[in-house]
């Protein structure tokens, strides 16, 4: 049994909770540079591997080897998650369809960081700023083995694409209508 403050006992389920709460506050969001590209290829191959899953880097991933044109320059945004030694351990992306739909892209997170939390967070900024940048829909592909995206995308009131044509690499597809900006939704 552990000691928390004033030396009560913590079992290890709060404890770990409590861990993970801390570990979330010591993380940096920011946009990606194009010196991000090499970390973030590694971070998407190495998560995808993790999947059985192929990295594409001459076709599906191709939009990772220069993030500035891709997302940037066409009016989407590209994010990076940091922890606090700057160690990148998240990405997604906002991709322009149309004016006014972006699909959501390369929402990854490394192994150790998955099921603390961080992705409802990233799903809601990622949220927050499709609506700032006029998006009226968000898209979305993904694979049934990505099981616990699958399930916070639903959870977060995206709902099947019925007859989408999808991507080799992947096997379903997802949208959400935005809703317009609540004064509640404008932090992050």
């Amino acid at each position: 049994m552990r000691r928390g403050p004033a030396s009560w006992p913590l079992d290890d389920v709060v404890y770990s909770e409590v861990m993970n709460r801390q570990a979330l506050k010591e993380i940096t969001i920011r946009a990606a540079t194009n010196d991000d590209c090499d970390r973030i290829k590694e971070l998407v191959s190495g998560v995808l591997a993790q999947f059985g899953l192929p990295f594409e880097p001459e076709s599906k991933d191709s939009d990772l080897s220069d993030i500035e044109q891709s997302y940037l320059q066409s009016g989407g945004l590209f994010e990076v998650i940091e922890d606090r030694d700057r160690q990148l351990i998240g990405t997604y992306g906002l991709f322009p369809l149309t004016r006014e739909t972006c699909e959501l892209r390369k929402m990854y997170f490394v192994a150790e960081i998955r099921g603390r939390g961080l992705g409802k967070q990233v799903l809601t900024r990622a949220v927050s700023h499709a609506r700032r940048l006029g998006f009226k829909t968000i898209v979305l592909e993904t694979i049934s083995v990505l099981d616990r995206a699958v399930r916070l995308y639903t959870h977060f009131g995206f709902v099947p694409m019925e007859g989408a044509q999808i991507s080799a690499r992947v096997d379903q597809a997802y949208m959400l209508k935005l809703t317009p900006m609540q004064s509640s939704d404008e932090g992050g």
